[in-house]
This record gives C-alpha cells, sequence and structure tokens, in this order.
C-alpha cells in the first residue's frame, strides 16, 4: 500500500512535469546566398565533389599519411580537447541524475543511559533505528530539463570543438611535412646555382692565369658564387624549424623528431583539380559552425534555467523507518509518511530578473558568434579558392620565364667564351636565372601550402559526429 501510494505520486509528478518556461530553441536557417557554388571556385581548380575526410591521402604520399594518422592520435592539443569532452559528457551525467529521485538509507545502534521521569532512577537500554528516504523533484517549471538541455548541447559543442582541434593538427601537420620538402627543393636549386655559378668562376680563373681575363671578372663571379652560398644555411634552419613543428605536432620533443622526413626532396601535390563541394555542404561540416550553433542552443537553455528560478520547487517524498530495542524485532513497528514538499524561495526579484537579462544577452552573443561563425568560413574557403587559382597563375607565368633565363644563360656563356660579349652578360644572366629558380620553388611551395589552407577552410572532411 505505502509502494503504491509512492508510485502514485512519483506519476502524477511526472505528470505534472510537462511544462517548461523559457524560449524553446530552433536552430537558425541557413544563409540562402551560400548554399550553391563558391564564387572563386573556378572549373580548372576544383571540382563540386565533396572532400574526402581523409583529405590528405590526395597527396598520394604514404609518409604524409603516417605522420597525420599519428599526430591525430598522439597530438597534446587533441588530447586537452578530448579531456574536455569527457569532462562535458560527466557533467551531463550529473544533470541527468537530476530526473531521478534521490534515496537515502540510514541505520544507527547506540547504548543509552536515560533516567526513569517517575522514579528518578537511571537505567540504560539498547536502541536500533533503520531507515529508508526517497524525494523527487517534481521538475514542474523544467529547470533540470532545461540544464540538462544545456548540458547535451555543451556536450556536442564540446565534440565540435575536439573536431575544430583534429581538422587544425591534419593542417598544420600537413604543412609542417610539405616545409620540410619545400625547404629540400630550395636547397637542392641553390646546390644547383652553385654548380653553374662554380663553373663560371673556374672559367674566369683559368681566363686570369692565362691572361686572357681580369681580377675584376674573378671577383664577379666569385661574389655572386657566394652571394648563393649564403642562401643555404637560412633554408637549413627553416627545415630544422619545421622538424621541431612536426615533431610537437606529433606528441615528441625535439630529440625525437622523425628525422627519416628528411628524405623528402619533392613538395607533394594534389595536381588534379580539388574537390571542395558547395557552400551548404561546406557550412554543415566545419566543426566550428557546429560548435557555434551547439553553443547558441546552450545558451537558449539556460534562459530557461534562469526564468525557473522564479517559481516554486516541489518534491515529492517518502520516508520508511523502523526503531526497537533488538535488532532482531526490527520491522515489527514501523513508521511512514507520504506527500509532496512545496518550497518557493522568494528570491530577490531583480537579481532574478538581472539574470534571466544575462541569459538572455548570452543567446544574443552566441547567435552573433553562430552569424559570424558562418560569415568567416565562407570568407575563408573563398580566399582559400582565390590564392590558390592566382598562385597556380603565378606558377606557369614563373615556368616561362625560368625557360627563357635558362637559355638566355646558355646563349650568353657561348657568346662569351666566343668573346662576342663579356662576363658581365654571363653574370647578369646566371643571377637572373637563380632568382627565377628560387621564385618557383618557393611558388612551388606556396601551391601546396594554399591546397591545404583550402582543404583547412572546407572543414577537413570532419562531418557531424
Amino acid at each position: 500500500m505505502i509502494r503504491r501510494s509512492l508510485i502514485t505520486a512519483l506519476l502524477s509528478a511526472t505528470a505534472l512535469s510537462a511544462c517548461a518556461v523559457g524560449p524553446t530553441y530552433q536552430a537558425p536557417g541557413p544563409i540562402a546566398s551560400a548554399q550553391g557554388t563558391f564564387v572563386s571556385a573556378e572549373p580548372t581548380i576544383a571540382t563540386a565533389d565533396a572532400p574526402p575526410g581523409d583529405w590528405w591521402r590526395l597527396f598520394q604520399d604514404p609518409t604524409l599519411d603516417g605522420l597525420v594518422e599519428e599526430a591525430l592520435v598522439a597530438n597534446k592539443d587533441v588530447a586537452i580537447a578530448a579531456a574536455n569532452l569527457s569532462r562535458v559528457r560527466a557533467v551531463l551525467s550529473e544533470t541527468r541524475a537530476g530526473l531521478l529521485p534521490s534515496t537515502t538509507v540510514s541505520a544507527s545502534g547506540q547504548r543509552v543511559r536515560d533516567q526513569n521521569p517517575v522514579s528518578g532512577q537511571f537505567g540504560e537500554a539498547d536502541a536500533y533505528l533503520a531507515g529508508f528516504d526517497m524525494s523527487y523533484e517534481v521538475d514542474l517549471f523544467g529547470r533540470v530539463r532545461r540544464s540538462l538541455e544545456a548540458n547535451r548541447a555543451d556536450t556536442a559543442a564540446a565534440q565540435a570543438a575536439l573536431d575544430v582541434v583534429r581538422v587544425s593538427v591534419a593542417a598544420e601537420t600537413a604543412r609542417a611535412y610539405a616545409d620540410i620538402c619545400a625547404a629540400n627543393a630550395q636547397i637542392a636549386v641553390v646546390n644547383q646555382t652553385l654548380v653553374l655559378q662554380q663553373q663560371t668562376y673556374d672559367v674566369t680563373a683559368r681566363q686570369l692565369e692565362a691572361g686572357r681575363g681580369t681580377a675584376l671578372d674573378t671577383s664577379s663571379a666569385a661574389t655572386q658564387l657566394e652571394t648563393s652560398r649564403a642562401l643555404l644555411p637560412p633554408l637549413a634552419a627553416q627545415r630544422s624549424s619545421a622538424l621541431f613543428r612536426l615533431a610537437l605536432l606529433t606528441g615528441k620533443p625535439p630529440a625525437e623528431a622523425p628525422t627519416a622526413v628528411l628524405a623528402c626532396k619533392t613538395v607533394p601535390q594534389v595536381a588534379a583539380a580539388l574537390p571542395v563541394g558547395d557552400g551548404a555542404a561546406m557550412l554543415a561540416r566545419r566543426p566550428d559552425v557546429r560548435q557555434a550553433e551547439r553553443e547558441l542552443a546552450a545558451a537558449t537553455a539556460r534562459i530557461g534555467v534562469a526564468t525557473a528560478s522564479l517559481y516554486p520547487s516541489v518534491t515529492i517524498g517518502g520516508s520508511i523507518s523502523t526503531a526497537a530495542a533488538n535488532t532482531g524485532d526490527l520491522g515489527d513497528d514501523f513508521r511512514f509518511n507520504v506527500g509532496p514538499l512545496i518550497s518557493w524561495n522568494f528570491p530577490n526579484i531583480a537579481a532574478s530578473r538581472a539574470r534571466i537579462k544575462q541569459a538572455g544577452a548570452g543567446a544574443e552573443g552566441a547567435l552573433a558568434n553562430f552569424e559570424k561563425a558562418n560569415l568567416t568560413a565562407l570568407q575563408e574557403t573563398e580566399t582559400a579558392l582565390t590564392q590558390y587559382a592566382r598562385e597556380l597563375d603565378r606558377r606557369t607565368a614563373l615556368r616561362r620565364a625560368r625557360d627563357e633565363g635558362a637559355k638566355a644563360v646558355r646563349l650568353a656563356r657561348l657568346r662569351n667564351e666566343a668573346g662576342v660579349d663579356s662576363l658581365l652578360v654571363l653574370l647578369v644572366s646566371e643571377k637572373n636565372l637563380a632568382q627565377l629558380e628560387a621564385q618557383l620553388a618557393l611558388s612551388d611551395a606556396q601551391v601546396t601550402t594554399n591546397q591545404i589552407a583550402l582543404f583547412k577552410a572546407l572543414g577537413g572532411g570532419w562531418g557531424d559526429s
């Protein structure tokens, strides 16, 4: 009978808790103008196919694949974000427990010495007590449910934040590896230039010894040779810096940096048009946009939490207890009570309404942040597409200029050896070629950097999880 009364009270309480104060969240609609093809997605550089989740495999470099996979497991920023997600999930579990009754089991035994009020004699006796209490807060105005709603949104936001870190780590790992390859490629270009300039210097030295040249020619050739040689130390420093960045990204100290990657001589690139999809898919895929939307949902739910504080709290409780002088007699006689407890803490209304306004302002800020995240995602993608396309144009022009520069050096050398042109013409031609080769090597590296930046802007392939 007691149990039936308690269950009936709890079911009645559940029926009462059917409403929740505060606004009901509705996700904002997408930006209409952002649903189609990207403005800067030229057919020669981009396709409408969706980018794959493991976009770095498009570079077809097994070393890069292994580095990114290692970084996604061992990177410390990923570990921090994962730990934060675990913490938020624990908070959600705690909040979810608020929907369940709380119970308390108690038992005590004691030796009591007391005075008989009639005889005045003191006597000793044993006293045992056992009890069971249960209470349940009726979520009549939705405080617990709004809190649960907010915590669920917090959990989804933390998951999206983890994906934001994954996107960044994958992109930065690919960039560090590409920088190592680019530094090696530029070092190779400088070494090739040094071979040509060494040949020119050797010719001038032999001519000087034979009495057909001048010390000025030899000095000028030596100056150009050493100027090019001076380019090597900064490139070596850049390569080491990229290697140490790669160590950090893969969760290692500099002493354990993966030196095997130093063998890379060619910058990895995707030769075909890049799969970029459309604006709607990109906005749905970008984890920072998903994070901002979930933060907006959480901020909206907290308006209801703040509003519920203006209303009374209703608790249904029940208890059963028994007392006896001997443990064997426990249960022969017991007491129980079942009933609601309504408490209304009359708050400082002005302070409560101020908290509601704070929650409302927080939701307005979260909405603005969500809108900004959408606009930022579009801006970053369009910018990445434009920079990639224009760098391809620049590289094409540099290749043509390099080919013409190489032809000019060959002709200048032949004419100098034939005595038609002075050594100065050859030195200028070699200097121009060296500069063009260096610019072309930098452009190759920049093309890869822009490809990585574009994949990062597209969201790195992580969908809603």
